[in-house]
């Protein structure tokens, strides 16, 4: 069963500096390393390397697997990767430390893959009220639910939360012993499987608000371009193949997680990977509904009330749409 850790908002690692004086060292190299972990929009670049994406535009691109995500985040800001796989909300802690990272490419939107699944006595967001909701406290299901709360007229002191891991979370709601909790795929889909219970709130409902992004280093962006606009170029045709061709595109990232294709098929319906044509919405101003911009200071808010950040970055700096534009415009 795949974790799908990087659904947490971690908390961010203090940099260390003999790995940052470290890296320094390293010569430059045409080869660029991406860090990849566990999530769908993400484990699809080894679509990309495996169909021969990356040699068709002339990229070097080594991915880096990493099991723990946490770890991704803290190689990426310690210059240990080019470019990483990581999430909108934990990359605004980099940024709001100055680490010289951007934005340059939104792999997907959660879009039903994260969801509030209650038990069928509840009918209705007034039904919630005093319930008992089980979720991971500062993963992506607590700001799941504070959204849908904002949406619906309700605040936490309305109900009462259980803090387990998303595992945990919702073998307590099939047993009974919660009314109602938020949790991600593959359990979602087995707690409707189940017959149990429903979801009354998703994803679906908060786009924009779950972007999973690649991220690049300042540096990187300056100094290996072309790797990484060859890798955005790499990136369209991945998308287009996992439209096109879900049972093949299912069974390359199954293998890379562990998990059998008919398994894995459950991410796909709940994620919305972006073609480049999206990127350009997505990385466009403020005034763009769903864009980075737009949905950014939602999710500072709810990192800064959790303490998960000091302060809320530039924003608007903390993405680089011109290398879309490059490859959009060349593809």
């Amino acid at each position: 069963m795949t974790s799908n850790s990087h659904r947490n908002f971690s908390r961010f690692p203090a940099l260390v500096l003999a790995a940052a004086l470290f890296c320094l060292s390293i010569p430059a190299r045409a080869e660029i390393k991406v860090g990849v972990s566990d999530w769908p929009g993400w484990v699809a670049w080894y679509v990309a390397e495996k169909n021969g994406y990356f040699k068709k535009y002339g990229a070097k691109v080594k991915l880096v697997w990493f099991a723990n995500y946490t770890d991704s985040i803290s190689a990426l800001s310690a210059g240990q990767l080019d470019a990483n796989c990581q999430t909108w909300s934990d990359t605004m802690a980099p940024l709001s430390k100055n680490v010289p990272v951007k934005a340059i490419l939104v792999n997907d939107n959660s879009d039903g893959n994260d969801a509030l699944m209650v038990n069928p006595a509840i009918k209705s967001f007034a039904d919630l009220k005093g319930k008992t909701i089980a979720l991971e406290q500062y993963s992506i299901s607590h700001f799941v639910l504070a959204t849908a709360l904002s949406k619906n007229g309700l605040s936490f002191d309305d109900i009462k939360t259980v803090n387990l891991s998303a595992g945990d979370a919702a073998a307590a709601f099939l047993s009974g012993r919660v009314d109602a909790t938020v949790v991600w795929n593959p359990w979602v889909n087995n707690i409707q499987a189940s017959g149990k219970g429903a979801a009354l709130f998703t994803s679906k409902d908060m786009p924009g608000l779950i972007p999973d992004l690649l991220v690049a280093r300042v540096k990187a962006i300056e100094t290996h371009r072309a790797e990484l606009v060859g890798m955005i170029k790499a990136w369209q045709d991945t998308q287009r193949f996992i439209r096109e061709q879900p049972d093949q595109a299912v069974a390359i990232m199954a293998k890379v997680v562990g998990m059998k294709p008919d398994a894995y098929k459950v991410f796909l319906p709940g994620t919305r990977f972006f073609t480049l044509e999206d990127n350009l919405k997505a990385m466009a101003a403020a005034s763009e509904p769903a864009s980075l911009a737009a949905v950014g200071p939602t999710i500072a808010s709810f990192l800064k009330d959790n303490r998960l950040i000091e302060s809320v970055p530039d924003l608007a700096a903390g993405f680089d749409a011109s290398l879309v534009t490059e490859a959009l415009a060349a593809h």
